[in-house]
């Protein structure tokens, strides 16, 4: 992440963190040795006691953070965002972090809650630079990052279901590659889903997507498989990520009704290991959605909102992979 220098840095650089605009949020971002790193959203806190708060820092503890930027974005007639602001710096303090910044976003202008200097920081607020003019977009905009979503809606519909995923056609294309755990031919079929995985990333790096409706049905149907999922979770590398991000974003959004949830939970995973937690959150949300028992998707989202360091859970998968990987193909 770019080093933030300004307040105009900071809001020009949380949507880009969190995936969208906030609207009615309190946003906070972590800093370890000036680096930003976790950036979390709740909606604007109320009637939340000092231990609300405390537990929001206690995620700053777990992240060993030193420093904090925090920016509450409120509507009119919204809950008191300063006295939110200063129950969070409190909070932040006592476990020993210090607040780089506080600011209120309301109108599109913004003010400091620390900056006492009226040159600089009047009691209106000031004007937010437009994003696409900002530094930090250029930065974001090289790297191959998109434009953050308008709202939290837009972020939504990026990974909703689209209307061909509804066709019965599709949905028995992809039921005819369903895995039963009790199959006799289970290695078999296990080998098969992991070699179609493999596949099919290597037609979206040759640019071809998921053209291949065969193979797109395959992987979809053979990640009924717990074995199959597994691998699919440890499968992608640096060099890879890419590849694998496109490929389950487009699954996700075209796996008929009864073969969302793993797919949701492999697009959940590398999302938070992105950070960008709230596309991870819908993600699951999407997955639960279409099987609201399914164990992956709770341990994750466990994972998630206990804020485990995204570095930690990529080292797991890449720990466990080549366990998944003598299991299926000996």
């Amino acid at each position: 992440m770019t080093t933030l220098t300004s307040p105009h840095d900071l809001l020009a650089a949380i949507p880009f963190l969190i995936g969208y605009h906030p609207q009615d949020s309190l946003v906070l971002v972590a800093l370890k040795d000036e680096a930003v790193g976790m950036a979390m959203r709740v909606d604007m806190p109320v009637g939340v006691s000092a231990e609300g708060y405390d537990l929001l820092a206690s995620h700053f503890l777990r992240e060993e953070a030193d420093g904090a930027f925090i920016v509450a974005y409120v509507g009119e007639g919204a809950v008191d965002p300063e006295n939110v602001l200063i129950n969070t710096s409190a909070a932040l303090v006592r476990a020993g972090i210090d607040i780089k910044e506080s600011l209120i976003v309301r109108n599109n202008r913004f003010r400091s809650m620390i900056c006492s200097d009226l040159t600089c920081c009047p009691p209106e607020g000031s004007a937010i630079p437009d994003l696409g003019s900002s530094r930090i977009a250029a930065e974001h905009v090289i790297a191959g990052h998109p434009m953050p979503f308008e709202n939290v809606d837009g972020l939504v519909q990026s990974i909703a279901a689209v209307a061909s995923s509804f066709e019965s056609v599709w949905a028995d294309e992809v039921q005819a590659f369903w895995v039963s755990s009790d199959s006799e031919e289970i290695q078999e079929l296990q080998r098969d889903g992991a070699t179609a995985i493999i596949d099919l990333v290597g037609e979206y790096r040759e640019g071809r997507g998921a053209e291949d409706r065969e193979l797109a049905a395959r992987v979809i149907g053979r990640l009924s498989d717990i074995q199959v999922r597994d691998f699919a979770l440890g499968s992608h590398t640096d060099e890879s990520a890419d590849y694998y991000w496109a490929m389950w974003r487009d699954l996700l959004r075209i796996a008929p009704r009864g073969f969302v949830a793993p797919i949701a939970c492999l697009f959940a995973a590398m999302a938070y290991e992105r950070g960008e937690g709230a596309l991870a959150h819908k993600g699951l949300d999407r997955g639960l959605g279409d099987d609201d028992q399914y164990s992956l998707a709770h341990l994750l989202r466990r994972v998630f909102t206990a804020g485990w360091p995204p570095q930690s859970f990529s080292a797991m998968r890449i720990e466990l992979h080549p366990k998944v990987v003598a299991a299926i193909f000996g």
